[in-house]
């Protein structure tokens, strides 16, 4: 039976996993960065052709270190510091108080400071030192007020750090604690402790090329002391296709010369060698308890058997390494394939780069115990997550943030999921987490609920996480308050980045409907807004809405007016305005084009009905946001016209990266009319 780890190692093993991968796309984000500053340099110092001949060599540099770090990570790896139980002890600290600004005692008045004004008669002198007293008196008072409020809020503010500090100082002891049971139970060679604290050995190692798979399935024999792994190794593609690059002027191109396949390949089975090494060498350099006596280790890729075409593991190296054996070898010297194939008497396919196999030796299935993986992409789909787990997993995301969270009980919680107290002086404080496992839109209703749970709570901040996403009309309401939504695109991000599994998927469910106003033409799908607008002025204008990709619309069909009622899919079209609305357009933003990224709203002076007017008529403008029931979700409040101008851009609709949409105010205004207007968007008007 296999199963995933879920020990404390484990978890910390998948932090590891987690934060190499951020270093990773860090390095490459500077090198990038790097890369094109050089760049920029050289085309300002060079001509053309010199700057292309130098981009040329540049590439070559490259592809000549990239050869020299895949053959020198075997050595890089040997000289690291072994890794020791010790590193997974927390020290028992926290930050210490920092009440910022409530440290500071409120400035008491001077009573030299406030001088009686000048007077001519002794009755003036006395009736401006009475003034003068009074008013001392008065900020007297009213600072030693202040003072009092500022020592009653840093009294609940230090009894709210303490409370943080000791939440804090029992879970690094909690912690630590369990580490020692962990060492004792290593010690005593239980297996699930002992697969748990090496394959954190394996994951602690830095030395390991960039892009390389930690991904490992293990077993011990605790009556043999063989700990026994399937190890995966990196694929052919690690090896640079490529062996120079140089620049042909007549053609004004880069030409790569190919590296020879005997080559790459002799490179890739150094590549093999290097990694099962270089994995043996961390467990056995981990080992300060003396449990292993031999490693057995098969190293797979995954792919299709050449001979059958069915996918799975293929094993390219193979080998069971005596601890007394690996220990008599000095690593840094060795020649990796034959320490790997004489030395040790292991397997290497010669044929790598055709996928040729090698028979594996013991597994981890055949060990009694259960085994252990690490570093698989099996995260739990959160939609078909357990709720009750879910909202463990949102109030564990929390404290991996440095915050105390709880779930709440099901009964009685006031609307609330998670409690969660930020630490942090002056921003942190209560916080009130609701979660919800949808699949559809959530409703901005829920966002409301959540904001009457924060006043009633007396919570700084409230937190609405979903695996589903939020619709405009949520964050118009959100807007300017203390709530925070976070979608399910962004839930999986911060789940990753704090060493926490999840994905969104695995399976379409139903989703439920909702009910639809009387809306002409085609059915709509069934999750749309109407978006009702109103203004005051007795100027007739013409509402209408362009989906557009940037600054232009994505075609003629696109521009929905009073000539052209709807788009083609009838995501978008208009409607009769209902009181107190003067018009109104209905769109489903989950319906949208794919290449739409913005949906624009703008209004134009109607020339048939007002020939001779502008747009300083339009005032008090405001956009009503409505669900499918017209049912009013949220107010948009979008610019005044001007004289002079006969259309208006009122405002857009923004597709955010999370594919979430929301409002830009508008305000760009045209002389010209609707005419002028929509040429600025990319329709020709004949």
């Amino acid at each position: 039976m296999s199963r995933r780890s879920g020990g404390m190692v484990g978890a910390w093993a998948e932090i590891q996993r987690q934060q190499q991968r951020q270093r990773e796309a860090d390095a490459r984000r500077q090198r990038r960065e790097e890369q094109q500053a050089r760049a920029h340099q050289r085309r300002a110092a060079q001509s053309y052709r010199e700057y292309r001949k130098a981009e040329a060599a540049r590439r070559t540099e490259e592809l000549d270190a990239q050869i020299a770090a895949l053959q020198g990570f075997l050595v890089t790896g040997a000289r690291a510091r072994p890794f020791r139980v010790a590193s997974l002890v927390r020290p028992e600290r926290v930050a210490p108080f920092a009440p910022g600004e409530l440290g500071q005692p409120v400035p008491m008045p001077v009573a030299d400071h406030y001088q009686a004004q000048s007077a001519w008669t002794a009755a003036r002198r006395a009736q401006a030192q009475a003034e003068a007293r009074a008013r001392f008196e008065r900020d007297w008072h009213a600072a030693q007020a202040a003072e009092t409020r500022r020592l009653q809020q840093l009294a609940a503010y230090q009894r709210e750090y303490e409370q943080w500090a000791d939440a804090q100082l029992a879970d690094v002891r909690r912690h630590n604690t369990g580490i020692a049971e962990l060492t004792e139970r290593v010690r005593r060679r239980e297996p699930d402790a002992v697969v748990e604290y090496f394959s954190g050995a394996l994951y602690a190692s830095t030395a390991w090329p960039e892009g390389f798979p930690r991904q490992v399935a293990a077993a011990y024999d605790a009556a043999a002391g063989d700990l026994v792994l399937d190890w995966e190794l990196p694929g052919l593609d690690v090896v640079p296709e490529a062996k120079a690059v140089r620049y042909l002027p007549s053609t004004d191109q880069e030409k790569e010369t190919a590296r020879p396949v005997g080559q790459r390949r002799s490179v890739y089975r150094e590549v093999l060698a290097q990694c099962v090494l270089l994995a043996l060498h961390d467990v056995f350099a981990a080992d300060e308890f003396g449990v292993v006596e031999s490693v057995a280790l098969n190293g797979f890729v995954d792919g299709h058997d050449p001979a059958t075409g069915r996918p799975g593991r293929i094993y390219l190296a193979t080998v069971m390494a005596p601890s007394a054996t690996f220990r008599g070898l000095h690593i840094e010297q060795v020649e990796p394939v034959s320490c790997l194939s004489d030395a040790l008497r292991g397997q290497l396919s010669a044929r790598p780069d055709q996928l040729v196999p090698v028979r594996p030796g013991r597994s981890p299935q055949d060990i009694g115990n259960r085994v252990v993986t690490h570093g698989t992409d099996d995260d739990p789909d959160l939609y078909a997550m357990d709720p009750i787990t879910f909202e463990d997993l949102v109030a564990e995301l929390f404290r991996a943030m440095g915050m105390q969270a709880v779930t709440t009980q099901r009964s009685n919680d006031g609307g609330v999921d998670v409690d969660a107290l930020d630490p942090a002086p002056v921003r942190g404080g209560k916080i009130v987490v609701q979660v919800k496992r949808y699949r559809n839109t959530v409703p901005p209703t829920a966002v409301r609920d959540l904001y009457g749970t924060v006043q009633d709570a007396g919570a700084n901040k409230g937190v609405l996480v979903t695996t589903s996403k939020f619709g405009p009309g949520s964050y118009t309401f959100a807007n300017g308050k203390p709530l925070e939504l976070i979608s399910g695109t962004e839930l999986v991000d911060l789940l990753h980045r704090n060493g926490l599994r999840g994905r969104l998927g695995g399976g379409d469910a139903p989703v439920p409907t909702v009910a639809t106003a009387a809306v002409p033409g085609p059915r709509l799908p069934d999750d749309y807004n109407v978006l009702g607008m109103s203004w005051t002025g007795e100027v007739g204008l013409d509402v209408c809405a362009l989906v557009c990709q940037g600054n232009r619309v994505l075609s003629d069909d696109h521009f929905v007016f009073y000539n052209n009622p709807r788009t083609p899919d009838g995501s978008v079209r208009a409607l009769p305005a209902t009181a107190p609305d003067k018009a109104a357009i209905c769109v489903s933003f989950d319906a949208l084009p794919a290449a739409a990224d913005r949906f624009v709203l703008a209004a134009a002076v109607d020339p048939e009905r007002n020939p001779d007017a502008d747009l300083s008529g339009f005032t008090d403008a405001g956009i009503r946001l409505l669900d499918p029931a017209l049912t009013e979700l949220g107010r948009l409040e979008v610019s005044d016209g001007r004289p002079g101008e006969t259309a208006l851009v009122l405002g857009a609709f923004r597709h955010r990266p999370n594919g979430d949409w929301d409002f830009v105010l508008g305000g760009k205004g045209y002389a010209g009319g609707l005419e002028e207007l929509v040429r600025d968007f990319g329709i020709d008007v004949e």
